[in-house]
């Protein structure tokens, strides 16, 4: 193990009976990633991206959808067919007892 690093040993109860002094051996997925210094909060954000403005453009896009689907919705009130069903929809409701 380094002596130049500034993480503490995790050391298991060995089942098998070793003593105490010995320390169990440690593989690393990332190979010197113990030896690393740690990531600062600042170049963590320099380095993944910020979210500043995410919400600003969630709502930009749901707006752009809704202005889309009341376009095509007035496209399709303003056809004849529809117009026609409607007004008749609207006569045979107010003809009703």
């Amino acid at each position: 193990m380094s002596t130049t690093s500034n993480h503490r040993p995790y050391t298991q109860p060995e089942p098998s009976g070793l003593a105490a002094s010995e320390e169990a051996e440690v593989r690393e997925i990332y190979p010197g990633a113990r030896a690393a210094a740690p990531v600062s909060a600042r170049a963590r954000t320099r380095l993944m991206g910020s979210e500043m403005g995410m919400a600003t453009a969630e709502y930009a896009i749901a707006t752009l959808a809704a202005v889309g689907f009341a376009g095509i919705l007035v496209f399709i009130l303003r056809s004849d067919e529809v117009r026609g069903f409607l007004l008749n929809l609207i006569r045979t409701a107010l003809a009703l007892p």
